[in-house]
């Protein structure tokens, strides 16, 4: 049997619009008894979203809401979001999904179970705007990895193995993998605070990973379950800021590469991505006839390169 009110949800808000109140109207449709409290942590929003949720009422859990001063980043907000829940798991759930009916019930009872004590990350299935599963999957990468999609090697046919993302899998069987994407990432609380919570040098992008890599060293798998779905519309408000998305992924890969791979590795990672990958994405974009992105790449390599003692000295901490 489940155990009641063992779940609390974080979510990390910024500009999220209407999409916001609709994943906490789908908790609430759909918490079964299940959630002890929502953690929403406002990242200085400027649009509506958090009015809107604050109009609604009879909610069967308890609603917290953090109100930062400034765009902290994800991997900060998620951590304090953390700090406030009081149950055995926590969901790190974005605001551009929503959930259903099974989306709760079959992952917490899967964590419950005496056998998966060994789990420490879950992710379910996710239907995207296509109606479609998404592949949301991923490897930990390799030095490799990371350069196939620096130059663009990952795209031919027979180097898609050098895709840390798991698209040459169906994703239609649950199966322990590396990591599950952080739209819906259930962690058991203990573990969470045991390693540190997300690693909050990275602003966006790759915490997740991170963490997963993380877990996976103290000996916890990250287990995808096929039985149970969630929407997710992919890319949330990140969409609004492209020049800026492609720094931060850029900036979050190096400090991942400097953390986690030996250092002569690390320098070749900065090498490649600081004077060969500029050249390959113009070279793709350009291709494409989209001028607008070649724009957006040019921007994003002039803070990236305005980053760089930042993320030498982050590196070394």
């Amino acid at each position: 049997m489940l155990e009641r009110k063992a779940l609390s949800i974080i979510i990390v808000n910024w500009n999220a619009g209407i999409q916001l109140a609709v994943v906490v109207n789908s908790i609430s449709q759909y918490h079964q008894g299940l959630v002890s409290s929502v953690v929403i942590v406002d990242n200085a929003s400027t649009d509506d979203s958090l009015a809107q949720v604050e109009m609604l009422q009879n909610l069967p859990f308890k609603l917290q809401i953090v109100r930062n001063t400034d765009n902290c980043g994800f991997g900060v907000a998620c951590n304090r979001g953390a700090a406030l829940a009081k149950s055995e798991f926590v969901l790190f759930l974005n605001p551009d999904t929503r959930l259903f009916e099974n989306s709760l019930p079959v992952p917490l009872a899967f964590m419950q179970k005496p056998i998966n004590q060994n789990v420490g990350v879950v992710g379910i299935q996710l239907i995207d705007e296509q109606s479609c599963i998404a592949h949301s999957c991923a490897r930990f990468p390799s030095l490799g990895m990371f350069a196939a999609q620096a130059i663009g090697f990952n795209r031919l046919p027979r180097l898609r193995h050098l895709n840390m993302h798991m698209t040459d899998w169906e994703h239609n069987e649950t199966r322990a993998v590396d990591h599950v994407i952080g739209a819906y990432y259930l962690m058991r609380h203990s573990i969470f605070e045991t390693l540190g919570g997300f690693d909050e040098r990275y602003f966006v992008y790759l915490e997740d990973l991170d963490l997963s890599l993380r877990a996976h060293q103290s000996g916890y798998q990250s287990v995808y379950l096929a039985d149970a779905q969630a929407f997710h519309a992919g890319g949330g408000t990140s969409r609004q800021v492209k020049t800026q998305r492609l720094f931060y992924s850029l900036r979050s890969r190096l400090l991942f590469g400097f953390k986690h791979f030996p250092k002569h590795q690390a320098w070749l990672l900065l090498l490649i991505t600081y004077i060969i990958e500029p050249w390959s994405r113009l070279l793709f974009t350009l291709a494409k006839g989209s001028w607008r992105d070649a724009v957006h790449t040019l921007q994003a390599y002039v803070l990236l390169i305005r980053s760089l003692p930042e993320v030498l000295l982050l590196s070394r901490r």
